[in-house]
């Protein structure tokens, strides 16, 4: 990194206006007591756009409002090359990327720009004193290289003919909107998106036109609902074409879907079947469920302990042909 040093030239003093005095302040009352000093680099920023750079009466006086010894405001602004130390132009200071994907991309092009339109070398004001210029390292705005950034803006997607654009628009006061040059949406493709195209995924509702047409082709598929120790109850869920046949099918009673998954749960079928009112289960209800014998986890049997009688199912009557055929 390039040594950073203060403009020989100050002036006297600096304060902040009325209205960036509050803001300060308010900035300063977000950290606990004696952490004050982590507000100096938005304090230092806002200086630096009140000013148009970051004058050396500003680092003094934003150490004075945190309590900082100067030579640790001095260590941060010029350790930071957002911060610029010199006077730059008074309509834009233009940083232009010069790291391996933007210089791939023709940002060496718009260096030369820089050069006939604002000045030969960096950090050095236009004779009309509007611009200045300099060359930095990554943005981070990679896939859309090569880019420049204006205050807080960056512009992509340049050209040597789009760059001139943008500084004749802030040359007319009329900056281009920031982002893509040439129509890119973020950092789609050049060519437009490739995947989730469909408007309808972006009406901003959480029931719109793309969760309805989700419902009518989704497949069908099985919840289950487990408690431990209690034989769970599989309940289906029928969406896209088996919703469609459940429709045809006569209609039935709407459940309160709490209701249903405690019954399921508790094994309370008979229950669970006759309960078509949607009314929610009350606490009294709910109680009971708890207390019934088919909440409670069945009990490891004990070693000596004797274990119930199995009962045998019961066998199908058979048949006096049936029979007759087994003789023989």
């Amino acid at each position: 990194m390039a040594v950073r040093r203060l403009n020989p030239e100050q002036p006297a003093q600096f304060g902040f206006t009325a209205e960036n005095l509050a803001w300060a302040k308010a900035q300063i009352a977000k950290f606990p007591e004696g952490k004050q000093a982590s507000a100096i680099i938005p304090l230092l920023w806002r200086a630096q756009e009140q000013a148009g750079w970051l004058q050396e009466p500003a680092i003094r006086y934003v150490c004075d409002m945190l309590g900082m010894a100067y030579i640790r405001g001095l260590e941060i602004a010029t350790f930071y090359t957002m911060f610029q130390l010199s006077p730059v132009g008074k309509v834009a200071h233009v940083q232009v990327c010069g790291t391996t994907p933007c210089m791939l991309n023709g940002a060496r092009a718009l260096v030369e720009v820089c050069k006939k339109r604002i000045s030969p070398d960096q950090h050095h004001v236009s004779s009309d004193g509007k611009f200045s210029w300099e060359e930095v390292e990554c943005m981070g705005v990679c896939a859309n290289a090569p880019v420049i950034q204006i205050g807080k803006d960056t512009y992509e997607d340049l050209t040597p003919a789009l760059l001139e654009a943008v500084l004749d628009g802030f040359a007319s006061s009329r900056p281009p909107k920031p982002g893509s040059q040439i129509g890119r949406t973020a950092s789609c493709p050049a060519g437009g998106p490739t995947t989730l195209r469909d408007p309808a995924l972006y009406d901003g509702s959480s029931i719109g036109a793309w969760k309805k047409r989700f419902d009518e082709t989704a497949a069908p598929h099985i919840t289950v609902i487990h408690t431990p120790g209690v034989a769970g109850i599989a309940t289906a869920v029928a969406t896209g074409t088996a919703a469609a046949a459940v429709a045809a099918a006569p209609a039935t009673p709407a459940i309160n879907t709490g209701a249903m998954a405690a019954m399921a749960n508790a094994g309370l079928v008979k229950e669970l079947q006759a309960r078509g009112s949607g009314k929610a289960l009350s606490v009294d209800e709910i109680e009971k469920m708890k207390a019934s014998s088919t909440l409670r986890a069945p009990q490891p049997a004990q070693t000596g302990a004797p274990q119930p009688a199995q009962t045998k199912a019961p066998q199908a009557p058979v048949s006096a042909d049936a029979k007759k055929d087994a003789k023989e």
